[in-house]
């Protein structure tokens, strides 16, 4: 008798030859969040719009760029507790995720075909995506503390699994093997690229290093389970968080693809100076965007789970600035407002962490200049106060030195956000923009109409 294929077989098959992984878990997963974009970014990139082709996935749709889920066509293997439709009670992804709404209209039917996850298939995440251009398998796999993410494109691994997938489809769903066949004819020849993986690697490294440090996919639960916690006041303000870490990755992942695209046409030599003005522009937009929801999504994992205090380094913070403000400049220009800049010469260096205090400071003055009106000024002043360095930033309106009223009514929605009526902008709650700074060493002092203050110790 035939042993039964399971979704683990399929992952067994990926790992042979290859050494067991030595991550933990929410390294791995990071691993894959970042892998997704990579993958997802690729496929566009082959011939600069979303092509046919099939894909495959477990235990959640793992695909999610629009124009990739309108052209190929989909299986995915999910528990049968899952449910997408508006209002059930235990849902765990919302429907508009999925549900391909377009002009107000919304199809109630996923745009993939859904299949029964069984209890011998695990939970570790698995996506096969085979284009004409490009084939690849994707998955994790290895015991806790011996994980390792999978890449495979080399066609004798994929003709295998996908054999094996045929195998399991016809076992449990024929009519879907049949379908399946059906797609695979209609791409024609397949072309593997030799080059694919040369390219992944390094693509991946890169959306690793913009990637928040603990952006992880939750292992899943049951109904019973998620209702239980439900009941629990504690478990649902942090249902509330994870859902606000989700929407962050959710406005980050198409921007960090757009911006892809981008630098990829900026590198051309035969556009206009008008076009490269242009996507330069949309390309800082994007960064500044991207690092903006960074902020609001390590809050949200702050407030969740505090850090431990310790690895501060020594940051030359007056020299930061001045390597920052040529962009900062440049974000505030599109909007008529100068910065300037009045720094001490000859300070020493604080305690903090450069790799996050840089977005850190771009926060700062995104929070400090968001509701000022054209024409204004921002003042940064960077000064040395006993064992602290003291930065301020203020607003002037007019050049007789008048400073606007910096705190403005503003509706707190939650520990993270705040709501500010008057421009309509979401930005850090003053508490999590504390807790952020205190992170990194710094302590924030905001007092009405006179800006805002940080003290940083000195290393």
């Amino acid at each position: 008798m035939t042993k039964p294929i399971t979704l683990q077989s399929l992952q067994e098959c990926m790992a042979e030859g290859l050494d067991a992984g030595r991550v933990d878990d929410p390294t791995a997963r990071r691993l894959w969040w970042a892998a997704l974009e990579t993958i997802q970014a690729e496929v566009l990139l082959a011939d600069g719009e979303a092509p046919a082709g099939v894909w495959i996935a477990a235990p959640l749709p793992a695909l999610y760029d629009p124009g990739l889920l309108e052209t190929m066509q989909g299986w995915v293997w999910t528990p049968d507790e899952l449910h997408w439709t508006t209002g059930q009670k235990g849902a765990l992804l919302p429907p508009e995720r999925f549900s391909g709404s377009t002009e107000g209209k919304t199809q109630t039917k996923p745009p993939y075909q859904r299949l029964s996850l069984l209890e011998s298939d695990g939970l570790d995440p698995l996506l096969i995506v085979i284009t004409a251009e490009l084939q690849v398998a994707l998955a994790l796999h290895g015991k806790s503390d011996q994980r390792q993410l999978l890449m495979r494109c080399d066609p004798e691994t994929l003709s295998t699994l996908l054999a094996m997938l045929d195998q399991r489809l016809q076992d449990q769903a024929a009519e879907e093997a049949m379908g399946l066949r059906r797609a695979m004819s209609a791409l024609g020849r397949l072309q593997s690229s030799e080059l694919f993986a040369q390219r992944f690697w390094p693509g991946l490294a890169e959306r690793l290093a913009c990637m928040a440090p603990s952006l992880t996919l939750q292992t899943l639960r049951t109904v019973d389970d998620a209702n239980e916690e439900d009941n629990s006041k504690e478990d649902a303000a942090d249902a509330e968080l994870s859902l606000l870490e989700a929407i962050t990755h959710e406005v980050r992942t198409p921007l960090a693809t757009i911006r892809t695209l981008i630098r990829s046409l900026l590198r051309r030599k035969d556009l206009p100076a008008v076009a490269l003005d242009r996507l330069q522009q949309i390309d800082s937009e994007c960064t500044e965007q991207i690092d903006r929801f960074g902020l609001i999504f390590h809050a949200a994992e702050m407030q969740r789970q505090p850090p431990t205090p310790g690895g501060l380094a020594r940051t030359d913070l007056g020299r930061m600035i001045q390597e920052l403000s040529p962009g900062w400049q440049q974000q505030l220009q599109r909007r008529d407002i100068s910065l300037v800049l009045d720094i001490s010469p000859n300070l020493p260096s604080v305690l903090s962490d450069p790799g996050r205090l840089e977005p850190m400071l771009g926060g700062l003055i995104d929070r400090s200049s968001r509701s000022l009106p054209a024409g204004a000024q921002l003042l940064l002043q960077l000064r040395p106060a006993g064992a602290r360095l003291k930065l301020h930033l203020r607003s002037q309106l007019n050049d007789r030195g008048s400073t606007s009223q910096e705190v403005e009514s503003t509706s707190e929605l939650g520990p993270v956000l705040s709501w500010n009526p008057s421009t309509g902008s979401l930005q850090l709650s003053q508490g999590a923009t504390r807790r952020l700074l205190a992170s990194l060493g710094g302590r924030l002092i905001q007092q009405r109409d006179q800006g805002l203050t940080v003290f940083f110790p000195v290393a």
